[in-house]
Formats: structure tokens, C-alpha cells, sequence
């Protein structure tokens, strides 16, 4: 692995990330412990159960099992894992009261008609005809994320961040 770059000495976060032992959770946990945060990870416990042995983990599942993350507490939570608009909402209002940021990590398949020269934020997203569907397909995933990060922003006004990377 690559080492990471040396900043300046921040304050310790508390930092709950739903998921973290597979796609690129393991890279996360490994950038926030070198810069001395506290994680917690939430996750069904079948990926890679045994990683990161001394990270408190909860277990649990988005799909209706979110008991062990009620009345805690986090500075921010990562969403490495949402991929469904009603989950996203669930895990999102949940966490609402007790989490100052939610960080979700969405994808550049967002956007309607990418790639077009000179795209930014601000360019359309992608749309489905029906908001209701669950099954990610080749055509859905992309408009299923773009209702992801409105339902994460509907829970959290205004304390919401979306990284659309591309090709992970």
C-alpha cells in the first residue's frame, strides 16, 4: 500500500462507517486509524469478519436491523454501502439526531448523459421511472445513487457529503 501523506495533527473524530471490510471501506478505516480517529463499523459481519480485530464493530443489517446503532453517537458516519434510496433513508434518520456529518460515497454514474465535456456537480442526474425499485441493474445503479444522496440530504439538510469518484 501506498503511504499516505503527511498532514497536520487534527482533532480525533468519532467515525462510524456502515460497511468497511470490503470495496473500499478497508482503505478508509486505513487513512482515518493513521490519522488517529475512533472507528466503529457496522456491517452483517460476512465480509472479511476477522479484518481490523481491535475496531469495535456492530453488527447488524440496513435492511431492518439497525438496533445496535441506535441512541450512539459518531462525529460523522461513511457510507461506503448504499445503494437502495429506502435504506439510505432509514440508516440516514436513524443516525440524524446523533451524527453532525454523513459522508456518502456515491459514483460519477450519477450523471445523466456522462460523459459531456465540461460536466460539474451541477450537471443532471440520472432518472428512473419509477423512485420505488430496488433491483440495481446497468441502467439503474446510477439513478438509484442519485436518490440515495437526496434521501441522505432529506434526513441531514445541509450536512451531507457526496463523493462521486469514478471507477473504483
Amino acid at each position: 500500500a501506498a503511504s499516505l501523506p503527511r498532514l497536520p495533527k487534527a482533532k480525533s473524530m468519532k467515525i462510524l462507517l456502515l460497511g468497511g471490510t470490503g470495496f473500499l471501506g478497508p482503505q478508509i478505516v486505513e487513512a482515518a486509524q493513521a490519522r488517529g480517529h475512533v472507528l466503529t463499523l457496522f456491517n452483517r459481519g460476512k465480509t472479511n469478519p476477522g479484518l481490523f480485530p481491535d475496531i469495535e464493530k456492530l453488527h447488524g443489517d440496513r435492511d431492518g436491523d439497525l438496533k445496535s446503532l441506535e441512541g450512539r453517537k459518531w462525529d460523522a458516519v461513511v457510507d461506503t454501502s448504499g445503494v437502495v434510496p429506502r435504506l439510505v433513508t432509514m440508516s440516514a434518520s436513524l443516525l440524524a439526531p446523533n451524527v453532525n456529518q454523513y459522508v456518502f460515497i456515491s459514483t460519477i454514474s450519477v450523471y445523466a448523459g456522462f460523459p459531456n465535456p465540461g460536466m460539474n456537480e451541477t450537471a443532471p442526474v440520472g432518472k428512473v421511472d419509477d423512485e420505488t425499485i430496488e433491483q440495481v441493474t446497468g441502467k439503474s445503479y446510477g439513478p438509484l445513487k442519485a436518490l440515495c444522496e437526496q434521501a441522505a440530504e432529506k434526513a441531514m439538510p445541509g450536512r451531507v457529503t457526496n463523493i462521486r469518484p469514478g471507477l473504483i
